[in-house]
Order: structure tokens, then sequence, then C-alpha cells
């Protein structure tokens, strides 16, 4: 279990993330158009799992806003942008954005995502959301970075995640 913060308060999340050189725990998320995929559907390319409580709080949305314009650039490399909203508040909030090359995901029908990735508020007001956690994969779904942000009001440490990725 982590502790992390939600302005300074401490909240608790389900376990630990996976660790770096191991494979990642496989998925099935419901896409904006409310098929699924999993995990498996992303082999051979590098993958960000940008995770976090909700795009309609400003810090979730910046990061949506940060990865999809910084990893755009990148060749062979997907952003999964996961959260337990809706589908279709996540179509809405892309679409209105003009943000095109991320790809939302939602863990709200099992949660099992959570559960597995160890990264389910367990209490506090945010208790059943998902913590703010960046996940960084190679093309093996192996864990080459990840970092649990301490202060879930926080932005990640986007310099690190992409500097993994270009390593």
């Amino acid at each position: 279990m982590a502790t992390v913060t939600l302005k300074g308060n401490q909240i608790h999340t389900s376990g630990e993330l996976p660790k770096t050189g191991n494979k990642a725990p496989d998925f099935n998320l419901v896409k904006t158009d409310l098929s699924t995929t999993s995990l498996a559907d992303f082999k051979g390319s590098k993958v960000v799992l940008n995770i976090f409580p909700s795009v309609d709080t400003g810090t979730c949305a910046a990061s949506v806003r940060a990865f999809n314009k910084e990893v755009s650039a990148l060749e062979n490399t997907k952003v999964l942008c996961i959260s337990r909203d809706l589908p279709f508040a996540m179509a809405r909030f892309c679409g209105a954005e003009g943000l095109e090359n991320v790809i939302s995901l939602s863990d709200f029908k099992n949660h099992k995502f959570g559960k597995d990735y160890g990264l389910d508020f367990t209490d506090g007001p945010l208790e059943g959301l998902l913590s703010r956690v960046v996940i960084v994969l190679n093309e093996n779904g192996e864990v080459i970075y990840s970092e649990q942000i301490a202060e879930t009001v926080d932005e990640p440490n986007y310099e690190a995640a992409l500097n993994a990725l270009k390593a």
C-alpha cells in the first residue's frame, strides 16, 4: 500500500505498482466507442499509462494535454489515458480539446485494472478512484519507469517519463 496526499491530507492506495523490469499485468479496459482493448493489443509499441482520478479535474486534464503534445513526436509510442471516468466523458474531453494522440480508456466496469496495478484509492474523498500514476512500458510490455505521484494535485514528472521512452 502506498501513502500519498490530497492537498496535504494522507490517503492510501490498494497496493504496490508493478516493479521495474517486470511484465505489466494485462488488462481489459473500455474505449470511448465502448469496445474493449487489452494491453496485449499494444504489444510491439512503447506504452505510457497515464493514470488519474478524473479527466474533469485541472491536473488530470493537464496531464492528458501534456502527453498528447510530448509523445506525439515519438515513434512507435502509444499513450493510454486511464481513469474510472465514463467513456463518454473521456470522448467529450478529448474531442473538445482536439486531442488525437492519446487513447482514452476506462476502468469503470469491474475495477480490475486498479486492483491489479495496486493503485485504487482505499480511503479519503477520492476512495474508489484511481490514483495519479505514470507507468512506461517497453515494446514487450515490461515496466521501464513508474511514478506514483506523492501529492495527488501535482502533475507527473513528464521529463522523467519521456527520458525512459528515449532510453
